[in-house]
């Protein structure tokens, strides 16, 4: 293994690493070599939801990504980009899904406590959120592109938040 600093790290507290919070039942901690020096084409993502949470629609452009169920239940939906075809996998605690670099998905948990680890094979992963794409493009643009009524687009978007992450939104 190539040494990637001079004052090695081979432990860390996850719990220590914030990457995402929505509530105290709904966040995300992350583990790159960020935080533990020694990680070599490998981070995670330790992901905790609530009933019917969602994180919101994505692709991460860099990496692959293993996601295991520790407890509760998810459904991971991913788009085949070959077949532009949606296939969804129901897990429980013990199960994986292989998510293919690129390939948009998300994940829904069907009950209380469910804990997502999602494993990269980079150092740090990248994400391009759904949320980000609708709020960034100009309503000029989908108007156009699709033959819509740019106001009516505008308004439609315009709740969304950018970088929501987990949904749904809060009341």
């Amino acid at each position: 293994m190539k040494m990637i600093s001079n004052n090695p790290q081979y432990a860390a507290n996850v719990n220590t690493s914030p990457f995402f919070k929505k509530n105290d039942k709904n966040f995300i901690n992350i583990l790159s070599s960020k935080q533990l020096n020694t990680l070599d084409h490998l981070s995670m993502l330790d992901i905790f939801l609530s009933k019917d949470h969602i994180i919101e629609p994505h692709y991460h452009p860099n990496a692959s990504e293993l996601t295991y169920c520790v407890s509760g239940s998810a459904t991971i939906s991913m788009m085949n980009l070959d077949t532009k075809i949606f296939q969804h996998y129901k897990i429980v605690a013990g199960q994986v899904v292989n998510i293919p670099q690129g390939w948009w998905h998300y994940q829904i948990a069907h009950t209380d406590d469910t804990h997502l680890q999602g494993i990269f094979n980079v150092n740090i992963p990248e994400v391009v959120l759904g949320s980000d794409i609708l709020t960034a493009t100009p309503a000029d643009v989908f108007a156009y592109s699709y033959g819509l009524d740019e106001q009516q687009w505008a308004a439609n978007v315009k709740a969304i938040s950018p970088s929501q992450l987990i949904g749904p939104p809060t009341k």
